[in-house]
């Protein structure tokens, strides 16, 4: 994992939409590693992206790399077989947004922690409204489990994608839900589709 304290722009990525059995994401991947995996209504993807113009796929060998990568984890993680992700990601934030979403990553495969509990953990008590603002800012979901994150009392809480899909993310890691069909694998907008190998067409160096 590698950080920086400006994000990337979207020149300097490569871009492709997946679609998921929560429906589309929008995919992007630096030198560095995964900077973005957002819903359509994230609140810090602009509309013209969120409208899933098709993207163009360009970039070096090794973004399409992460992308590929990225791509074959979802599918092994909706089908219940993968508890943690190994793709590379490339964080950009304030250091109280790096220490947020680093402490996000140590929340274990079907746990959840509260706002309080996180603020707790990286040493700034008293700032869980903080936390959650930073929780509500991170801009790789599912990787960075934003979603593990509910208020006290066994409430659902806010999530970027909604909280149906946060209750079926937290169903899944929790056992109460079955591993998603095939039909609902993890593929690539347009063209760009997941093949029998797992790599994305299209993004093949």
């Amino acid at each position: 994992m590698t950080s920086s304290s400006q994000a990337t722009r979207p020149d300097d990525m490569s871009l492709v939409w997946l679609e998921t059995p929560l429906g589309p994401l929008l995919a992007g991947a630096a030198e560095e590693g995964i900077c973005l995996l957002a819903y359509p209504t994230h609140q810090g993807l602009s509309p013209t992206r969120a409208k899933r113009p098709p993207p163009t796929l360009s970039g070096s060998p090794r973004q399409r790399a992460h992308l590929t990568r990225l791509a074959d984890e979802l599918r092994q993680y909706f089908a219940g077989h993968l508890r943690q992700f190994t793709v590379a990601v490339h964080l950009a934030g304030t250091p109280f947004q790096m220490r947020v979403w680093r402490e996000l990553l140590r929340i274990p495969y079907g746990a959840t922690r509260s706002y309080a509990e996180i603020a707790q953990r990286i040493g700034r008590p008293g700032t869980q409204r903080a936390v959650g603002r930073a929780n509500g800012q991170n801009r790789i979901a599912i990787v960075i489990p934003c979603h593990r994150v509910v208020p006290k009392g066994g409430k659902l809480g806010g999530y970027s994608g909604g909280a149906w899909r946060k209750q079926l993310l937290l169903d899944l890691e929790q056992g109460r839900a079955a591993a998603v069909n095939r039909q609902s694998e993890p593929r690539a907008d347009s063209s760009f589709v997941v093949n029998q190998q797992g790599v994305l067409r299209g993004l093949e160096p």
